[in-house]
């Protein structure tokens, strides 16, 4: 069978929804992607359901959407993902509803997989400290390797960002007098984000290196990027991830820290120092506060921890 929706009135509905999502809801492209893996998925699965092609998205009811989460259940799915997915066709149903597509929503009375709520990685204080120790001396050297580096650290942990908005990021997004910066977030929502005055000294350290391959860019928005390759193109993703794994392996970092362990250092150790949760949800660009405080749980298992180490009634 095949592993996505058959051409014809279904495919087709599934494709207005995704332009719905980009160009009315303005979701990234890597979110609308996700929209239709999760589509498609259902799709191959309706497919094989029904032994045919043959069919309409009114055809589906709550019983066979029960199958298929049961589905996902047998491929041993991570309960988060089957989330994930379960709110993406949810989405797609509440919208042909709302288009008048469909009499019902069949995913109403479906309830998504109870799962457990995992502390996100982080690194200490101490840790950071290290990862810095190196990036600093490899900034020190002067390439743009190593000045880049530091800028990327600088920017992930000192304010928080996650890899997509470092990724767009452009030149002209810092104000460095002020020491803020415009960031463009999940949605493409922006907000204002301080940054930190070792920030803003590696990035003007790191002007000059960017400025010797800027001129290797073709004409277009990669010669406004902040973060350049060696071509003068826009930094990849990917080679940012390289960048930072490279960095937590030379400062002896844990094997499951991530780039975006430095995204939940940055808002753990904010907790910690007393900031208050209202204001880290802003500079995170959290839409809801319950996405924020899995951060409170973080430090209060460490005060935990602490507590069960030190005090002599703890056991």
């Amino acid at each position: 069978m095949s592993r996505r929706i058959p051409d014809g009135p279904a495919k087709s509905a599934a494709e207005n929804f995704l332009r719905h999502l980009a160009d009315e809801r303005q979701l990234s492209e890597n979110t609308v992607t996700a929209y239709r893996r999760d589509l498609n998925d259902l799709g191959a699965f309706l497919s094989d359901h029904n032994g045919s092609f043959d069919w309409r998205w009114s055809d589906v009811d709550r019983f066979t959407l029960r199958s298929f989460l049961g589905h996902l259940h047998r491929r041993e799915l991570a309960s988060r993902t089957i989330s994930r997915k379960l709110s993406a066709i949810r989405t797609f149903f509440g919208f042909l509803h709302a288009e008048g597509r469909l009499g019902t929503d069949p995913t109403r009375a479906l309830r998504a997989p109870k799962q457990e709520r995992r502390l996100p990685g982080h690194l200490t204080r101490k840790e950071m400290e290290s990862v810095f120790d190196v990036a600093e001396v490899r900034a020190a050297e002067n390439t743009l390797e190593g000045t880049r580096s530091l800028v990327i650290l600088e920017l992930l942990y000192g304010s928080g960002l996650r890899l997509a908005e470092l990724h767009g990021m452009n030149l002209g997004d810092l104000d460095l007098v002020s020491e803020v910066v415009r960031v463009r977030g999940k949605g493409r929502k922006e907000r204002i984000v301080p940054v930190t005055r070792s920030a803003a000294t590696a990035i003007r350290r790191y002007e000059p290196r960017r400025d010797e391959v800027r001129g290797k860019a073709t004409t277009g928005p990669d010669r406004d990027a902040l973060l350049l390759g060696p071509g003068g193109g826009r930094y990849s993703r990917r080679a940012i991830q390289r960048t930072v794994h490279r960095l937590l392996d030379l400062a002896g970092a844990g094997d499951d820290v991530t780039t975006h362990s430095l995204r939940h250092s940055f808002a753990t150790h904010l907790l910690d120092a007393g900031a208050d949760l209202m204001a880290v949800k802003e500079l995170l660009g959290h839409v809801s506060l319950s996405t924020t405080q899995i951060y409170t749980h973080t430090s209060t298992e460490r005060l935990r921890q602490a507590y069960r180490q030190a005090h002599p009634r703890s056991e």
